[in-house]
């Protein structure tokens, strides 16, 4: 069901849901401010390396739902495909562009992983695999986070979803690898730390 309205109001309030800091709210709670420590992003590893793997496990819990709930609201109500990839892009982009943060977010995986697990969850088993393959061979959180955002549309294009979906997931993995550009360029240089829990 296509319903314009519904959509509208359903992408608003994606972008707010993904806009929670769930990070920031954590650090705040634990009296640390996370943008002024360790890597100073708002995401789950860096909350684990500064608060620890709980505070940490929870933030991944927590931006994954800003993704997942919305989108899993809009299948309830029966949107279209394309309707629900303007969902899954709002809360995404809420995780990065957060108007609680003046528009400094994270990086968006957890998220984008929230989206894609309710919309396309066999494709995102294979996303899965590719994260966890490159963090077992590289001990690097930023190298999985950027294999799993590549393999993301090819994956929905091998389980045959939409073309709306596919184009969502490409948006979604496109922006997840600009974000990590700073530590691609690490990579390279030899310098990314790898991911240890205090």
């Amino acid at each position: 069901m296509f319903d314009p309205l519904l959509t509208i109001l359903l992408t608003t309030f994606a972008y707010l849901v993904g806009s929670i800091p769930s990070g920031f709210i954590l650090g705040r709670l634990a009296g640390v401010d996370v943008r002024d420590a360790g890597s100073g992003n708002i995401g789950a590893t860096n909350v684990a390396r500064v608060l620890g793997k709980g505070r940490g496990l929870l933030t991944l819990l927590a931006d994954t739902a800003k993704g997942f709930v919305p989108v899993f609201i809009g299948q309830r109500l029966g949107l279209t495909d394309a309707s629900l990839a303007l969902v899954a892009i709002a809360a995404f982009l809420g995780h990065l562009y957060p108007v609680f943060l003046k528009f400094q977010g994270g990086k968006g995986v957890a998220t984008a992983f929230g989206d894609l697990l309710a919309l396309a969850p066999l494709a995102t088993l294979v996303m899965i695999l590719a994260f966890a393959m490159a963090v077992l061979c590289s001990r690097r959180v930023s190298l999985g986070s950027i294999a799993a955002a590549l393999a993301a549309p090819i994956s929905l294009w091998a389980f045959s979803y939409s073309v709306a979906l596919i184009a969502m997931s490409g948006f979604l993995g496109a922006m997840v690898t600009l974000r990590h550009r700073e530590n691609i360029k690490r990579l390279l240089a030899g310098t990314e730390p790898q991911f240890g829990l205090r």
